[in-house]
């Protein structure tokens, strides 16, 4: 069997059992009370199911499931614990979140069991190991700083991704175009001998691809369920991890390219660059304004378009195109070895912050009510 195949067959496992799984979590979370009304802190109009990340998690496990049992992963898995660490660190993830998603725990809460997950993930071997400052030497990181930086790039990023959960489908089609994209640059870096064929990250990204397009079909304005904080951050965690299993692994620059490829822990930060942004304007949004950082707002990029006139799915496809843009600032060069294939994203990049600038009027009426429905609230 290719190895192509075999690809395709793990990204279809993942993606078939979540988007069938979801129908089953729709049945069961009504009686479970996992229902979002509409309140204060969201934008949607309706009651709507809550807790599809556990179909995502249900994909995620069938995926690794899968690839263990082909030839074209063995060495992934072989003599290693970290397909385990992440399994075991994505679990605690999902666990805490979903307890937020039916109980809603305090923000400390919430944090301590975001630690706990990256402390498990370290602790049982997917850390960076260095990183290359961009032009500048090879950082070789001790066990006590890999561990740290390791716990904290997982509460950014889970984070990152739980932030931006706040319209039908914005975070599952983000994070499919992110990880898609970082499926192929990890890929890219396979072929240039950058990382081994048993490094875990192009499987995580692959797998991470399909549970969003599983998800997506259910998620897509009208929504008629929400990932939940157990789906966001889960997704989060995926994210994190293959970040750290290629970007931390690579010694050697990667010759012949240019800016950032340098140094690739830099190209998953380029990709995720929408959710990483929205969170540092939150927090220093929140800083300016003396306020928790757990204080939940609408001053989110999404509620920004929305405030501005773009309708619920134009302001879900202009995030799904910047981060499409931003992947392709990270892949055109890596693909054609020159860094002037940037211009075209560039120039693209300028028409979307042109549209932005327009400020078009909200389009009245049942088809505009229809238009400012929103997914789950969030911090």
């Amino acid at each position: 069997m290719s190895r192509t195949l075999q690809h395709a067959l793990v990204l279809g496992a993942a993606t078939i059992v979540t988007y069938l799984s979801t129908f089953v979590v729709m049945k069961i979370a009504p009686k479970m009370g996992a229902v979002k009304d509409p309140n204060e802190r969201g934008v949607h109009q309706r009651p709507t199911m809550t807790g599809g990340g556990g179909a995502m998690f249900l994909g995620m496990l069938a995926a690794l499931v899968l690839a263990s049992r082909l030839s074209g992963f063995a060495q992934v898995f072989a003599g290693s614990s970290e397909a385990l660490a992440v399994v075991v660190a994505a679990t605690v993830m999902f666990a805490i979140g979903t307890i937020d998603d039916l109980r809603e725990l305090s923000a400390p809460a919430k944090v301590a069991g975001q630690v706990l997950s990256g402390s498990l993930l370290a602790v049982l071997g997917v850390t960076l190991f260095y990183f290359r400052v961009p032009f500048g030497q090879l950082v070789v990181l001790s066990a006590d700083w890999a561990t740290l930086i390791t716990v904290l790039l997982v509460v950014v990023v889970a984070n990152s991704v739980n932030l931006i959960d706040g319209l039908d489908g914005l975070a599952a089609g983000t994070i499919a175009i992110a990880a898609g994209a970082f499926y192929i640059y990890s890929g890219e870096l396979q072929n240039a001998g950058l990382i081994s064929d048993t490094n875990l990250g192009p499987l995580l990204a692959l797998v991470t691809l399909g549970v969003c397009l599983g998800f997506l079909p259910h998620n897509f304005h009208p929504a008629r369920i929400f990932m939940g904080d157990g789906g966001a951050l889960l997704l989060g965690l995926l994210m994190a991890s293959a970040t750290m299993t290629v970007g931390g692994r690579v010694v050697d620059q990667f010759s012949g390219q240019v800016y950032f490829f340098f140094a690739p822990i830099a190209i998953p930060f380029l990709i995720l660059g929408v959710p990483l942004l929205d969170v540092a304007l939150a927090v220093a949004r929140r800083a300016y304004r003396r306020e928790g950082i757990a204080t939940a707002d609408k001053d989110h990029l999404h509620h920004r378009l929305l405030r501005m006139g773009h309708g619920h799915r134009r302001t879900v496809l202009l995030l799904w195109a910047w981060t499409g843009l931003l992947s392709g600032v990270a892949l055109v060069p890596t693909m054609t070895g020159s860094g002037d294939a940037i211009l075209p994203f560039a120039l693209a990049g300028v028409a979307v912050l042109l549209l932005l600038l327009l400020r078009p009027q909200h389009r009245v009426g049942a088809e505009g009510k229809t238009d400012m429905q929103s997914a789950s609230p969030h911090l």
